[in-house]
């Protein structure tokens, strides 16, 4: 969108984000016309971005859990409907790069199918209707905050993904508000469990991170006693951005040490409040003197838990070790092993 900002003399900020999200494309549009000061109405603008979107549907990933959950759901045919602010037209052509999508929705919605759009709860209504069922016996699994407000008009329980970082008090309506899919418990709704988890992990594909340790020990040794590594996240704030915030684990590689048992946290860390999305690896071995400055690889390959917030520093302290001891046992399970050998942990730049 930036070179779209440059040709009226502008520059993208993102400003709009949270008033945008979960609208009409045309609502969407009079948002940036009026945040920007753009001298276009909503229909040129939307002629003129339009192309340049449907271009880009086809690289854009699934969230992270969404196939999890929607292969769950299908195979104990569990019913389920796609209502979307988005036309009934754009829906079908972004789901149709997700295999198996479309034909896993016993209903599909948009917007231009119904008179009101979200947050009016009407598509929802019609979903509900659609499917035969009664708006109580409804759960609905939304990213919006109209979509939350929606959902709850309609008589069901919502269940809030925020599709904004840090932004979870906008969902304080919600049932239930969730880090991301990967947390989603279906029991807690009366719907089947999930059975993949294993000794308290979650398996992941494989996510690959490197770079040098940029200062040292970091944060985790001077405040927690635990000694983390401050990774530099150059180069990959992309894949950081596409990954949930929580704690992960799986294999770090140092390049003059060998490898090592690693647990890690991405995100903002609410109890530090960080500003930018980071990753801080803590390797699980005593080391006797800092590795500054030395590349290290990182394949992490298991999910722990969300990341929180807590009270005091002796509950956070607590809550890593706890997740040091889970990575531990599991890292020792063949499903997680096997990814000690990765070339990736002895690729380092020289």
């Amino acid at each position: 969108m930036a070179h779209f900002y440059i040709q009226y003399g502008k520059q993208w900020d993102g400003r709009e984000a949270l008033r945008i999200t979960g609208k009409t494309p045309y609502e969407s549009a009079a948002v940036i016309i009026e945040d920007y000061e753009l001298p276009c109405t909503s229909t040129e603008l939307m002629s003129q971005v339009s192309p340049m979107f449907e271009e880009r549907w086809c690289n854009i990933k699934a969230l992270p859990g969404a196939n999890r959950l929607i292969k769950h759901f299908t195979g104990h045919r569990v019913p389920m409907a796609l209502a979307s602010n988005s036309s009934r037209e754009n829906i079908e052509t972004k789901i149709s790069f997700h295999h198996g999508w479309k034909d896993s929705f016993s209903v599909i919605i948009g917007s231009d199918e119904v008179t009101t759009a979200k947050p009016s709860p009407e598509i929802f209504l019609e979903a509900a209707k659609r499917l035969n069922l009664e708006p109580s016996r409804c759960l609905v699994i939304e990213d919006s905050v109209p979509g939350v407000a929606a959902g709850k008009a309609a008589g069901m329980k919502v269940i809030a993904v925020p599709s904004l970082p840090k932004k979870t008090n906008l969902y304080s309506s919600a049932d239930e508000v969730i880090n991301s899919l990967l947390d989603f418990q279906p029991e807690k709704w009366g719907l089947p469990p999930f059975e993949d988890w294993v000794e308290n992990t979650l398996p992941i594909n494989p996510m690959y991170i490197g770079g040098p340790v940029v200062k040292g020990y970091g944060r985790g040794s001077k405040v927690l006693g635990i000694p983390t590594a401050n990774l530099s996240t150059e180069g990959y704030s992309d894949v950081l951005l596409e990954h949930p915030s929580g704690v992960y684990f799986g294999w770090a590689g140092l390049s003059t040490r060998g490898i090592f048992k690693m647990v890690a946290s991405i995100g903002w860390n609410p109890f530090f409040d960080n500003a930018e999305k980071t990753i801080e690896p803590w390797l699980l071995h005593k080391f006797h003197e800092d590795f500054y400055d030395e590349d290290l690889r990182l394949v992490l390959v298991g999910y722990i838990r969300p990341e929180a917030n807590f009270p005091n520093l002796e509950s956070l302290i607590a809550k890593i070790h706890e997740d040091g001891r889970i990575a531990e046992r599991a890292l020792d399970l063949p499903l997680y092993s096997k990814y000690r050998d990765d070339q990736y942990l002895k690729q380092h730049d020289a």
